[in-house]
Formats: structure tokens, sequence, C-alpha cells
């Protein structure tokens, strides 16, 4: 209580303002970083000479880290200080683009992009809660937060134009080096604007669980793409992450969270719709480029259709979520993108160019808008005072952690040499398809 008065006695003036756009900066940052590297990725393989499997690593290294780690950002940053950890989460997060952008090796990219999800687990949570304490419940909190959300899907939409308008004309590195001075400049802003912590309370931290849930994936990750013997490892991670959770005494996912039904069955939802979703994303890449032979501008060009319809749909959905619910919110949302994973099927099949591909845009981003506020509702259905912070945690980590895994394994498949008399593109769909049929059986059964 005593650490919120001084915060709501500075809500005067330009000063709150001023802390969101320095804020809204790094959410933008951040935003872009999911989707910017899309684009350029046949380009980081031509200059490493590393094919579609390895580079799913420059993707899910990111997303991997920055959803295993999301929670025990969140702790830290209630333990240590909101503002000593977006400092410091904000500081790995830019060194991290440095080291992208001029590293020399493949390896070290992967290390780089697993450094960069790391700063944002560290940075988002705290600068989320600087928002809510810094404007006051209300009109001006709903406006700051409405701010925030929308910041973050320009980013995402307009990632894919940037990748490609950035790697055509200065190389694919600067796509993280042009993020270094941004977040000096949010180190900066931070440092004026935000005033010091105030002594916390001293909790115990379930680094162990943070550290098992980030392990799982990345083994899994890596027994699909190089070392099959690793999926072992990520199954016991997994299990191992269950048996952490029950006995530690502030569990990142406390058990109860599990006894709501809705909850659960929505998380499984966005896993898998998130699976298919962020594999469309590079399967769009990968045909706009190596087989529609357009360069990186043209295919960030030709990717407007998506990022227009993208925006209409984040615009249009919440407008109607309230009326025909989340269950068939969601469910619309899962069929759409399964039709839209169809479409890039059959436009793989039959050649398709960037006008060809664009119905396959239109019903993804339908497919996102729908499914994800639709299962969003539901994720946090019933929260309370207690556990908001969780459901919202777990939700975010489910979208992220899902989206990862599903490129692993649908690419990672659908690309393996293996299979190299089957078409890619049909097997990485089709996997996608199971995945979307499970999880609209699931939403279905949601309350």
């Amino acid at each position: 209580m005593h650490a919120d008065i001084p915060v709501q006695r500075r809500n005067t003036g330009a000063r709150p303002w001023l802390l969101l756009s320095s804020l809204a900066m790094l959410q933008f940052l951040i935003a872009v970083d999911v989707t910017v590297v899309n684009i350029a990725l046949p380009s980081i393989g031509a200059e490493f000479g590393v094919d579609a499997r390895g580079l799913t690593w420059v993707v899910v290294g990111y997303a991997v880290t920055g959803g295993g780690l999301l929670m025990l950002g969140g702790r830290l940053s209630d333990v240590l200080g909101r503002r000593r950890m977006l400092l410091v989460g904000t500081t790995v997060f830019g060194a991290a683009s440095l080291l992208a952008g001029l590293t020399q090796t493949f390896p070290l990219l992967v290390v780089a992009r697993l450094l960069q999800g790391a700063g944002e687990a560290l940075a988002l949570p705290a600068a989320m809660a600087m928002i809510v304490l810094t404007f006051p419940e209300g009109p001006r909190r709903t406006r700051a937060l409405s701010v925030w959300a929308a910041v973050a899907s320009s980013g995402l939409v307009l990632g894919f134009v940037l990748s490609g308008v950035i790697t055509e004309l200065f190389g694919w590195r600067w796509i993280f080096l042009v993020a270094v001075p941004f977040t000096a400049y949010v180190v900066g802003a931070a440092l004026v604007l935000v005033p010091a912590d105030p002594p916390g309370e001293r909790k115990e931290l379930d680094l162990p669980g943070a550290a098992l849930l980030t392990a799982a994936p990345l083994l899994f990750v890596l027994g699909v793409v190089d070392a099959p013997i690793a999926l072992i490892g990520a199954v016991l991670a997994a299990g191992l992450f269950v048996v952490v959770e029950r006995k530690a005494a502030n569990p990142l996912v406390p058990m109860s969270f599990f006894r709501n039904r809705t909850r659960v069955l929505a998380n499984i939802a966005t896993a898998l719709l998130s699976a298919a979703l962020s594999t469309s994303f590079l399967l769009f890449t990968f045909q706009l480029q190596q087989r529609a032979g357009l360069t990186p501008f043209e295919a960030g060009v030709a990717l407007l259709p998506l990022a227009v319809a993208l925006v209409a749909a984040v615009t249009f959905v919440p407008r109607v979520a309230g009326r025909w619910g989340a269950r068939t919110c969601a469910v619309i949302g899962i069929a759409s993108t399964a039709g839209g994973m169809i479409a890039i099927a059959a436009g793989a099949q039959f050649g398709a160019g960037a006008v060809e591909t664009i119905p396959a845009m239109v019903l993804i981003a339908a497919g996102m808008g729908f499914g994800l506020v639709g299962l969003q509702q539901a994720a946090v259905t019933g929260v309370t005072d207690d556990d908001a912070g969780v459901a919202s945690g777990v939700q975010r980590a489910a979208d992220q952690l899902g989206g990862s895994s599903g490129v692993t394994l649908y690419i990672g498949i659908g690309f393996a040499p293996a299979l190299a008399g089957v078409d890619s593109f049909a097997v990485s769909c089709a996997l996608a398809l199971v995945g979307l049929a499970a999880a609209a059986l699931i939403a279905w059964r949601i309350d």
C-alpha cells in the first residue's frame, strides 16, 4: 500500500504520459522483434549456410526464453523492484540486439535471440505494472492500457514490413541493430522518469520452476531440430516442473490454478492455435521469397494484406466478443486458421504468387483476431485479485511457448531431409491442421 502512494501523487502533468510513451517504445520494439526476423530468415540462412529447419532456432529461441521466464520476471519485479528490473531487462534486450547484429556465427546469433527473450521477460512485467500504478483506475488507466495494446498490435504488424525494407536496403543485421539506440533511450527515460524502488518484501523465488519451464521447450527444440535424444530431457524437465511446483513455497503456477477447467482448456487451445499461427508466418516467408522469387522488400510489401487484415480483425472482434461469447469467437478463429493453412498448402502446390496468397493471409489474420481474443477472455475467466497475475502470465506463456513449439515441430518435421520427396508445405500444414482440430474440440468444451 505504501509503495503505491508516491506513484499516485505524481499522477499529474505530462510526466505520466512521458513515461507511457517511453514504455510504449519498449513494447513496440519487443513486439516488432517477434515478427521482424521472418522476412530476413532466407538472407540469414544464405549467409550462414543454414536450412529451414535450423532457422527455426532464430524464431523460437526468442519466444522460448521470453515465455519460459515471463512469470519469473513478474515475480522479480515485485521482489527486487520494478524500476530495477525494467532497467536490467531493457539493458539485456539492447545488448542482445547489438550482439545479434554483430555476430559472425549462427550459434552466437541463436544465443543472442535467447538473451533477447530473457530481456523481454524481465522488462515487460515491470513496465506493465508501472503503467497500472501510474494511472489511476478509470478512464485514464483505460486510455493508457489501450495505447499499450495498440502499440503491441502495430509492432507485430509492422514487423513484417520493416523486416523487408531494412533487409533489402541495409542488410539483415540492421533488423537487430536498429533497436540499440531506442533501448538506450528507454533506459535513460526510466532513470529520469521512474522513481527509485521502495524497499521490497523478501520472498522465496521459484528459480528451479523457471529454469525447468524454460529448459523443457528448449530441449524439445533441440530434440526435433538436431538431437532426438534431447526429447527425453524435455519430457523429464516437464515432469520435474510439475513436481517442483507442487512443493514450492511460492510456485510460478500454483496447483490451484488447474482446478478451473475453463482456464485450463483455454490455455491448451491457445498453445495449439498459436502453434499454427506462428507456423503460417514462416510459411508465408518461404513461399514468397524461396518459391515466388520475391526480394525481401517485395515480400514485406506483399505481406501488407496480412497486416491490414490483422488490424481490422483486432478492431472488430472486441466489439462482438461480448455478444457472441468467448467459445464462439475461439471456434471461429480456429476454423479460419484451418482454412488459412489449407490455402497455404494449396498455394504452394500450385505456385501461388503474392496476389494468390492474399486469401490465406486474410484467413490467418481473422483466425488470430477471433481465436486469440476469445481464448484470452476464457483464460482469465473468474479471476480475482489473488490470481489475476498468474492467469494472465500463464495465458501469455501458453501463447509464446505454444507458438515456438509449433514452429519447431511442424517446420522441423515438414522440412526434414527424410521427407525430401514430399512437399514440405503440405506436411507442415497437415500437422498444423491436426493440432487445430484438437484445439477446436477443446475450445468447444469451454463453458
